[in-house]
């Protein structure tokens, strides 16, 4: 039997094709929690690994980021400075317009890719999109529910010459990853530290704050030194860490409690990892065999 779904019909149903597995799943992570990095074992649905995406490299301006997760009433607000969303009206081919806030959130075919925040909104109960435009002098507001289903007019104001700002609300449609809370030792665990992870990546230029508090992680070495701090708990002496910046776009740290791991944002490795690691084991090799060392294979320990 064929049958034709709407698109959006077609994503809720089929979330597995945009979203990746909805399922629970059990893996061994490091969290922030309790102002200290932590490992072990986590419950989590991937999806809800929120990605609060860093956007400074496509706005310099941006000085702040703000997460609030709250756990009681299963809501989650970003807030980010920098440019706002441009609060005007896009103007259609039947002659009607829609604002450019709506379209980047609520309109799955403006892309190439059905990614990022219009997910969030589709599996959401309640998202609500605000922005400021100190260019045009307009503030924006709307409200959609019911999996991107319903949608308010938009609401616009007055705002201040250069006032920009952008803030996402959104409850997660928990019913639809089977949960019936945001866990506080799983899944908001792994948010928080994927805050944690973004702080890192944006340095001392932007204030992070999550839940009302700075996160103090100033650098990647400084991100690294917050693992290593925790592993070192259990030993003597603190571990040995060798730390370097190669450009804007690689940062690498090397350190070892007898065993190789990656403390890294892409959990699953991939092609950089690999070249690092690479390099890594080629440079251990060459040193072990011009001091004779018994032949062996660096990279089986990593």
């Amino acid at each position: 039997m064929i049958s034709h779904l709407p698109l959006l019909d077609q994503i809720l149903l089929r979330p597995d094709d945009h979203l990746g597995t909805v399922e629970k799943c059990t893996e061994t992570l490091w969290v922030y929690e309790s102002f200290a990095m932590t490992r072990r074992p986590r419950h989590l649905h991937p999806p809800l690994r929120h990605d609060f995406t860093n956007q400074r490299h496509l706005d310099p301006a941006m000085d702040a980021l703000h997460v609030d997760i709250d756990v009681s009433e299963h809501r989650i607000s970003v807030y980010s400075s920098g440019q706002g969303i441009p609060v005007e009206l896009h103007h259609e081919e039947d002659g009607g317009g829609v604002y450019v806030p709506e379209i980047i959130v609520g309109h799955l075919l403006s892309s190439k890719e059905i990614t990022g925040v219009k997910l969030a909104n589709v599996f959401s109960t309640d998202f609500i999109v605000e922005t400021a435009d100190g260019r045009l002098l307009n503030k924006y507001k709307q409200v959609f529910s019911k999996n991107m289903g319903r949608k308010l007019e938009p609401e616009i104001s007055d705002c201040k010459k250069g006032e920009n700002w952008t803030r996402i609300t959104f409850k997660p449609d928990l019913a639809k990853f089977s949960l019936t809370r945001l866990d506080q030792d799983d899944v908001v665990a792994v948010m928080r530290k994927r805050v944690f992870d973004v702080a890192a990546m944006l340095g001392d230029a932007v204030n992070v704050v999550l839940n009302g508090r700075r996160l103090n992680v100033k650098s990647f070495s400084n991100y690294v030194d917050w693992h290593i701090i925790s592993s070192s708990k259990k030993r003597l002496a603190e571990l040995p860490r060798i730390c370097e910046k190669i450009n804007d776009q690689w940062e690498v740290c090397v350190s070892s409690e007898g065993h190789f791991e990656q403390l890294r944002l892409n959990r699953m490795g991939g092609s950089h990892v690999d070249y690092m690691a690479n390099k890594i084991a080629t440079h251990v090799m060459n040193v072990a065999n011009d001091k004779k060392s018994k032949n062996f294979t660096a990279k089986c320990m990593m």
